[in-house]
């Protein structure tokens, strides 16, 4: 039998410190670009740049990557060079006060606009004042009154004289003109013509109708008359009013010739104003009244400022703005993304007008960009669908979101959407991007650009290089010691580990700041001049310390038997395989027992996790597998007549993976064949159905785990690992093991098939088939054969 066994030189990819060039990271230039991101840093440029519908980003990655920072500065970098966009206000209506009109300005103007219609107001109060209140203007009204006063006389003498040939008379009232008898010379009321007789009374209301005709001509003739006072009057207004504000408008529509939307607002303003004169020339209550303050209070309504409605309710503003905007959106909700109307409640009730209008993120980023980040987007209800309907539709729309989901919904305003001109950034995992496009079959027409950052990269003397340079621009940030060669090799081979990989770094690089804070950190507690390895080293066993606390509850069941695993010594159907805990910020590996029995019967192999459903599916799939196996191996001239119980002992919690299939097979082969399984061992390994072992996940961190158990126990020098021959490139072990391995204290075997396993672990050649197709009587398979043909002539019996 050949064991190969890797050399301690095969477990690691060192770093060379004095291969690096530099003795600290004083001597180095700090580097500020993205490292080892090149796919997707092109393909988020090449989304920056296109302007076309639907062109928005998906930057996908894991957590750490530095995507959102990158996105941010590659953004802004570029935005910075782009056309300031334009302000945006909201103004009144006055033909649907409920629908708030948008008016777009040049950056800057926006705000002017909003300061020239204060003051015009301002001109309003003043002027409009002035005007009604002058000697001129009173002249004229008094000439006005006067004339349309004579001609009312003169028909009220004319229907006097008609009320007078048939013998009545007028009075004047409240509720109009009033015509009473004349009996025996003096004019008789209501009450005393209810005494006279029927016959008098018969005669009056003959007479009465003798007159009506011409009364009735004579009452339309002076209602004209009143009427055209009335419009005289408001002419008069008109005119003056005019006179004293209509240059003020002309010289705002000339300053704003350019916006034929903006020349008929304040055409719109100006006609208001003239027709609600009375608005700015009425006399103001008295705010020292307590009765006249109370009146509103008492009636639940507000004091209304007349000039409200010419205000300008500036929502962007981009007076100061240097290029596009570039927003990050923190707080994607509903309303922070679209804005909203805010309300008052005065007394109970809910009162709003256009100048509550507040802008969203989407306002302020119109005419640039904004980043969200898509775990806050889903986690706010209908912020995606709000989004999403912006960049569909290209206009941004204020609705009350009770509206969209069908609540009760005051009374509110709908304020014109604005076209929208937003390039929309998201941010977030795989797993987000792959959700959406499965929700909604727009995604991936209104994201057509991913930009995948990887969460590995080459360790490659570029990529090291610009490691170094990043942790030079860390400690001038920071003003921390600078690393020396030692401590930068240290991080790199950190990076290695992070990924497990003898041939990559890990791009997580919020994970090797954590390591650069803390190792700094230690430094600076002893007063180092620079950071070493040592400092590195540190850090390392530090955090590992602080986040041990379960691993260390395991080992303890372990060390007091508690959990049953033997290190030492031979046994049939058991042996030890290795599992993987992942506690979320922190990873181990822990050896557990697996053991298989087999009997007579034709129920095959019984998952026993499977039963007691604590099997996940992959681990269905490695179990299924298995079988394939033995049929293929052992079933090609009889039946497979087989009972088998296989099980992960002592495990309460679960399992899914199929890294363990390999080792069931071990186990199930040393129950049939009667070998025992050298438990000084422990494997690891997923196989396929011809037998091959195919490379798993956590490798170092399951080699790690064993050897911790066999260290504690004491090393033999007979402990080991076996491992699939395809993981020895992710090998990126601790010293310690490295070093066990060199003394000869410790193995690791790599294999690639279940025969050279088989060997290694039940100590006993696999066999190969003669010409006959028979294998070898000592051989395992010979062995695993000879028990299942017993095992088939019994169930035939």
């Amino acid at each position: 039998m050949n064991m190969k066994e890797l050399n301690y030189t095969e477990l690691k990819n060192t770093c060379d410190p004095y291969k690096l060039g530099f003795k600290t990271t004083k001597e180095l230039e700090c580097y500020n670009g993205i490292i080892g991101q090149e796919r997707a840093v092109k393909a988020f440029e090449f989304g920056l740049n296109v302007k076309m519908k639907g062109y928005n980003i998906y930057v996908a990655g894991p957590s750490g990557s530095g995507k959102t920072t990158y996105a941010k500065q590659s953004t802004e970098k570029k935005a910075k060079n782009e056309k300031v966009p334009y302000d945006w206000c909201y103004v009144y209506n006055f033909d649907d006060p409920r629908c708030p009109l948008s008016l777009r300005f040049e950056p800057g103007i926006g705000k002017q606009f909003r300061d020239d219609m204060n003051e015009l107001v301002s001109f309003f109060k003043t002027e409009l004042s002035k005007a009604f209140s002058s000697e001129d203007y009173d002249r004229q009204k008094i000439d006005l009154s006067r004339v349309y006063d004579e001609k009312r006389d003169v028909m009220i003498k004319r229907l006097d004289s008609v009320a007078a040939d048939k013998g009545f008379s007028l009075k004047t009232s409240n509720s109009g003109i009033i015509f009473q008898p004349i009996i025996d010379g003096e004019p008789i009321d209501e009450e005393n013509y209810d005494n006279l007789p029927e016959n008098v009374k018969e005669g009056i209301n003959e007479r009465l109708e003798l007159i009506q005709d011409d009364v009735n001509s004579i009452m339309r003739d002076i209602k004209a008359v009143d009427k055209e006072y009335k419009q005289k009057m408001d002419d008069l207004d008109y005119k003056v009013g005019m006179f004293a504000i209509g240059h003020y408008v002309s010289s705002l529509q000339e300053k704003y010739q350019n916006s034929e939307r903006v020349i008929k607002y304040l055409e719109a303003v100006q006609e208001d104003v003239l027709e609600n004169i009375d608005q700015f020339t009425e006399n103001e209550p008295d705010e020292d009244d307590p009765i006249a303050a109370l009146i509103p209070k008492l009636s639940g309504t507000k004091t209304e400022d007349v000039t409200l409605k010419y205000r300008v309710n500036l929502i962007v503003d981009n007076s100061k703005t240097e290029g596009a905007p570039v927003i990050v959106d923190y707080n994607p909700t509903y309303y922070n993304l679209v804005g909203e109307v805010e309300y008052d409640n005065e007394y109970g009730n809910l009162t709003t007008d256009f100048m509550k209008i507040k802008a969203g993120s989407m306002h302020k980023a119109n005419g640039g960009y904004i980043i969200i980040q898509v775990q806050d987007l889903l986690s706010n209800v209908q912020a995606w669908e709000a989004l999403r309907r912006i960049i569909k539709t290209r206009e941004i729309a204020i609705e009350n979101l009770r509206d969209t989901v069908g609540a009760i919904a005051v009374t509110t305003l709908k304020p014109e959407p604005i076209p929208a001109d937003v390039k929309v950034i998201l941010i977030g995992g795989s797993y987000y991007y792959e959700l959406l496009r499965g929700y909604d079959e727009d995604f991936s027409k209104l994201f057509k650009i991913r930009a995948d950052f990887d969460y590995e990269m080459e360790m490659s003397d570029e990529n090291i290089s610009k490691i170094a340079g990043f942790i030079s621009k860390f400690c001038k940030n920071e003003n921390v010691p600078a690393f020396d060669c030692t401590a930068v090799a240290a991080v790199v081979e950190y990076a290695s580990r992070i990924v497990e990989s003898q041939k990559k770094l890990s791009t997580r690089f919020n994970l090797i700041l954590e390591i650069l804070a803390e190792a700094a950190t230690w430094a600076q507690m002893e007063n180092a001049e620079f950071v070493t390895a040592e400092h590195v080293k540190k850090a390392d066993e530090e955090r590992e310390y602080r986040l041990a606390m379960y691993q260390e509850k395991m080992n303890e069941l372990l060390d007091d038997g508690t959990v049953m695993i033997a290190t030492d010594g031979f046994c049939v159907g058991k042996i030890n395989g290795l599992a993987v805990l992942d506690m979320g910020d922190y990873m181990f590996g822990s050896p557990t027992r697996i053991t298989a029995t087999t009997y007579k019967g034709k129920s095959g192999i019984v998952n026993i996790e499977k039963e007691a459903e604590m099997s996940g599916p992959t681990h269905n799939k490695g179990v299924q597998i298995i079988t394939g196996y033995l049929g293929s191996m052992y079933a090609q001239n009889m039946p497979l007549s087989l009972s088998c119980r296989i099980a992960f002992e002592q495990n309460y919690n679960g399992i899914d993976g199929d890294s363990a299939s390999s080792t069931e097979l071990y186990c199930i082969l040393s129950s049939l064949s009667e070998i025992p399984v050298n438990q000084s061992l422990a494997v690891t390994g997923s196989v396929n159905q011809c037998g091959e072992i195919q490379a798993i996940g956590g490798v170092t961190y399951k080699i790690e785990g064993y050897f911790d158990l066999c260290k504690r126990r004491g090393l033999t020098g007979r402990q080991g690992v076996v491992i699939p021959v395809s993981n020895v490139k992710d090998l990126v072990l601790k010293e310690e093991v490295i070093e066990a391995v060199k003394e000869g204290l410790f193995h690791i075997y790599p294999v690639s098939t279940i025969d050279e396993g088989i060997e290694i672990l039940l100590g006993t050649e696999a066999g190969v088939k003669d010409e006959n197709g028979e294998y070898p009587s000592e051989s395992v398979h010979g062995k695993v054969m000879a028990k299942l043909k017993l095992f088939n002539e019994n169930n035939d019996d």
